[in-house]
Formats: C-alpha cells, structure tokens, sequence
C-alpha cells in the first residue's frame, strides 16, 4: 500500500477511484467472436475454448449424477456442516425479503395490485479459475430456490483433469441444483445466454467474473438477455479511525486483495499515523498467505488515503461506491446513515467482509466498478419480476374517463382517447 494521499482535494478524486482495467477496445471484438463460435459450433465451441482456455479436454460437458453423489464423499465432514450453517443463513435471510402486495383502490372503482412471478430460466456463472467459489453456488442458488424459477443451469470451469472442485457440487445438491456444466469463463456466459446442444438457453445470468466475463455479460443483454448486473473483480474500501485494530483491519484488506490480481482495496482513515500501523501488518500477515503473489500484485492497484474530515471521507466514499465497505470506526453507525453507494456494508471491529461473503446471510454477488451507484446486489428480488393488475368497474372507468379522454387528446392519441369514449357513452346509455 505505497500509494498514499493526505486530504486530496476533489479534482483528484476521478484518478483515485480509477479501478484497475484491459484495454477494452481489444475486449468486445474478442467476446463478439466468442459469441459468434458458441452460436455457430454450439457444444463443439465450448470443449475448444475450454481446452484453450483451461487446459483440458472435456467429453462430457454436463456433470454426472454419478459425479454429484462422489463430490458428497470427497467433502470434508466439517465443509459439509459449515456449508449447512451458511446456507440456512442465507435462507432465513432471503426469505425474509418475499413481498406480498396489496390491492390498492386508487380511485373509487379503480383497483390496482401487484403480483410477483419467478424468472422462469436462470443461468448461475461460479467461477473456479484461482479459487472454487463454491459460496457462490449458495448465494444465487438458494434465492432462485425460494423464487422458484422452473429451470436453474449452472456453469463453472473445471480443473486441470476435467473436474469440477467436490464442494461446488456439494453445495449445489445441498440446494438442489442438478443441470451443472463443465464450462467456464465467457464462454459459458455465451452458452447460457444463446444455448447450445447441452446448455439450455435462460432468460437472465447471474454471478460475478473477470473482465471478459463482465464484458460478455454486457454484450448479451443487446441480445434480449438479462443480467443480474456488471460484477467485475471484487474490491474492498475500509474507513478506519484510531478505534480501529490495525491488525482487523490488515487482515481485511488481504482477504479482499487475494481474489485476484485485478481486485481493488481501499485504505481510508483520519490519521497518517494509523497507515503506518497498517502497513507493518499488512507486511507481517502477507508473508504468511498462499496467495501471496495474489495479494501482492492486487495491492499495486490499491491506495491509501487519509482524510481528516469526516464528511470528506463520507463523500469519497459515496463517489467511490464499493463493492464492499467497512466501517470500522467510533462512530460506524452514524456514518453507515451517510452511505448512499456501496454493495454491502460492515459496521464495526467485529463485522469482517468475509462473514458477507460465506455465512452472515447477506448476499455476495454485489456491483463493482462504481456500479454501486446505479445498481443493488443479488436479492430474491433479483430471480422474480412484477406484473401489474387493474381492474375497473363501470363507476370507475366513468370516474377517470374525462381524466384519460383529457391526457390522450393532449398526446393526440384519439384510438387511446376513443377506447375510454366509447364505453363511457355506453355507460352513460345505460348498458
């Protein structure tokens, strides 16, 4: 963390919040052709990139339920138990999150109300390129389960001998997943979102990735599929004062910087001091990490900033709007008040990122790259859509008829204005 800043002024903001990016000029015409491939040579595509691109050749693309029921004895007994307990918490948390709607009577004889339907067909994306999230599994698993969307395909990139990592099967029989595909990257992005002779074509793809997966994503929805939202390499901010444990907050930091090469973290604090305590941890705790090389390489793309103002720091954060932020201050509580962009929040010494991202019961698929500005992380809400009801009877289409006849005049809209006219002279009849 040698990229340090003292109360920088806000013109410098935009280049401090830059995350780490590839040329993307280079990136859509690579995925176009991806795309095109999956459409063109369907499965045949897919076993030639995932040689390509993972170094092994597959027969079988779809996972056997023989595979499945090994993955169960090849899992640690203490994995499994620890897999039950974050995937009950995750249960209680999302079904808390089901909505049910009121008819409401906007005028009289005007009723109006609400219905949720569950996204029919979703694709679920675990990556398992440097580490198997198999987390990941429950977190976009379980919702699709409570919304009960009919059909669940899931992709993820298998090993160097053609497997799939035990815990991400068990996981995925734990809540009931049983179309799993042997493909990674941007191509099962293509594969879910088009269909091949396999891979069964859904409505709406979820789960986060690198670049190439962010950017496949994007490109699909001009393809009428939709996206949970553009999840790029994950990325940490922690504000932390002088109540802070500069080991808690070291550890922290790691444990978002050894995602990846490409991930992002952030050090905010009131007081240089405190950077330099950092920092010693920082170097102590690194040492002692298998992926070490990881972190280190992540931590180039990192920065530490201190603000002594505390609503200049709030307002950094709220333009820089991350993935994750910790709070790890005094006064958490009444600076969580302040926060307007951020993916997930965690308040106090106590709340490490890493209980969001296994067991707490919140969701792990969250925006990054800014996009917390815009978007909201994965709920049950995300694999349900809402249709609108109204019904009116003869007294309240009478009621609004001059209101509508009004308005669609107006646009000059006289079908619009003639489908109220006509039955309102009929009701004015008496019929």
């Amino acid at each position: 963390m040698n990229n340090l800043y003292i109360n920088p002024v806000e013109s410098l903001w935009p280049e401090l919040i830059k995350r780490p990016s590839i040329d993307r000029s280079a990136l859509f015409p690579l995925m176009e052709k991806i795309i095109e491939a999956v459409q063109t040579e369907g499965d045949q595509a897919l076993k030639q990139f995932t040689e390509k691109f993972d170094g092994v050749e597959i027969e079988q693309l779809q996972v056997s339920q023989k595979e499945i029921e090994s993955a169960e004895k090849l899992t640690d007994e203490s994995l499994k138990t620890a897999i039950k307990i974050a995937a009950n918490n995750i249960e209680k948390f999302h079904l808390a999150q089901s909505i049910d709607y009121a008819k409401i009577e906007t005028s009289p004889g005007v009723f109006c109300w609400n219905k949720s339907t569950p996204i029919e067909k979703v694709g679920l994306y675990i990556p398992g390129g440097t580490a198997p999230l198999f987390s990941t599994v429950l977190m976009l698993g379980i919702p699709a389960k409570i919304a009960n969307c009919s059909e669940i395909v899931l992709c993820t990139p298998p090993d160097k001998t053609g497997k799939i990592h035990p815990a991400i099967l068990y996981a995925a029989k734990q809540v009931g997943i049983e179309k799993i595909f042997k493909v990674g990257g941007a191509q099962a992005i293509a594969a879910m979102a088009f269909g091949t002779e396999s891979v069964p074509r859904v409505y709406k793809i979820f789960g986060p990735g690198n670049q190439y997966v962010t950017a496949l994503k994007q490109l699909v929805q001009l393809n009428g599929i939709s996206i949970d939202m553009p999840a790029g390499p994950s990325e940490l901010l922690v504000y932390a004062d002088e109540s802070a444990d500069p080991d808690f907050v070291a550890a922290d930091l790691l444990s978002q910087a050894e995602h990846g090469i490409d991930s992002q973290v952030i050090l905010l604090v009131n007081n240089e001091n405190l950077v330099e305590e950092i920092a010693s941890s920082i170097d102590r705790q690194l040492e002692e990490l298998p992926r070490k090389s990881i972190a280190q390489k992540a931590l180039e793309n990192s920065r530490s900033i201190v603000f002594e103002d505390n609503n200049q720091a709030v307002a950094f954060i709220n333009t820089y709007a991350p993935e994750h932020l910790i709070l790890a201050s005094k006064d958490c509580k009444h600076t969580a008040d302040k926060i307007k962009n951020a993916g997930s929040v965690f308040l106090g010494n106590y709340s490490p990122e890493s209980a969001g991202d296994y067991a707490s019961g919140t969701n792990h698929t969250l925006p990054t790259n800014g996009f917390a500005k815009m978007y909201s992380g994965v709920s049950l809400s995300s694999f349900m859509k809402t249709i609108t009801f109204q019904e009116l009877t003869k007294e309240g289409l009478a009621g609004l008829s001059k209101t509508i006849e009004t308005m669609a005049a107006a646009e000059q809209l006289s079908a619009h204005e003639n489908a109220v006219k006509i039955r309102r002279e009929k009701i004015e009849k008496g019929n």
